[in-house]
């Protein structure tokens, strides 16, 4: 079933076939007129506020295909309107404790983030028109003690509302890293702390959860390299002894010596360790 936002889109005249990859690209990026987008933005925003009801009412999962629907309704170039509610969809799954898709939630928020602040002014100001009713109802699932930037100029507002929805959806992804768990997703984690830490929009509770994150994972992600780097290798001498048995030999008659004059290694052999039977 066409989305509302599909069922809106003008269709591109007849044009011969070699035409039809530029058309598609041109569509891609076609914006509505402001009469449309007003009508999608007030049908999307009506979904996401009854999808902000769901989770009040611990409601996760009907809420996440209430964000779905808004995502569907709101036009695709929105990148903030977009961001909100991938980054309240993120929210969702992590009260689900399915930590996987609140990462991807999380990571298609922030990548909507730097895709708008790349625009320039122009699509700024677009979006300023409606930031008004996004903020309202993103505010229903902020965590406690989350604050609103001062008004400023409209250009800094904007700014504002985009580092902290920014802030949000890393402390969301941060989060969920953590909870994977594993070697990538550890180190991802504390990216994402340290990156949170460099930030001025954050609550007392959620710098504390960031500080206290970046003392408890060093020692984590150092563990799980260690645990992933010896499963590796030895899954690698595993494979090295098969090659090498029907030699009579195994990866033990090859030994790494350290240099600790020039802190190079040479590999020295011994015939008689650990010979395959």
């Amino acid at each position: 079933m066409a989305s509302r936002s599909e069922k809106f889109a003008r269709k591109p005249a007849d044009k011969d076939v070699s035409s039809l990859k530029v058309e598609k690209v041109e569509e891609e990026v076609l914006k509505f007129s402001p009469e449309e987008e007003a009508s999608l933005l007030s049908e999307s925003n009506a979904q996401k506020t009854s999808a902000n009801e769901l989770f009040a009412k611990s409601s996760f999962q009907d809420a996440i295909e209430t964000y779905d629907q808004a995502l569907a309704t709101c036009p695709n170039y929105l990148d903030y309107e977009i961001a909100v509610l991938k980054s309240n969809i993120a929210a969702c799954h992590l009260k689900l404790e399915d930590w996987k898709e609140a990462v991807k939630a999380a990571t298609a928020a922030l990548d909507g983030l730097d895709n708008l602040q790349g625009k320039g002014q122009d699509g700024a100001e677009k979006k300023g028109e409606v930031k008004e009713a996004e903020e309202e109802a993103d505010e229903e699932i902020v965590s406690e003690g989350a604050t609103k930037a001062e008004d400023t100029s409209a250009k800094g507002k904007r700014e504002a509302d985009i580092e902290r929805i920014r802030g949000k959806a890393l402390m969301r992804r941060g989060k969920a890293r953590s909870e994977l768990g594993g070697w990538s997703n550890l180190q991802g984690a504390e990216e994402d702390y340290k990156t949170l830490s460099n930030m001025q929009n954050l609550s007392a509770a959620d710098r504390k959860i960031v500080n206290l994150q970046l003392k408890a994972l060093p020692p984590r992600t150092k563990a799980a390299q260690e645990k992933e780097m010896g499963e590796m290798m030895g899954k690698l001498k595993g494979l090295g002894n098969s090659i090498l048995k029907p030699f009579g030999l195994s990866t033990d008659n090859f030994q790494m010596v350290k240099d600790e004059k020039t802190g190079g290694y040479s590999m020295n052999f011994n015939q008689g360790a650990g010979s395959a039977s």
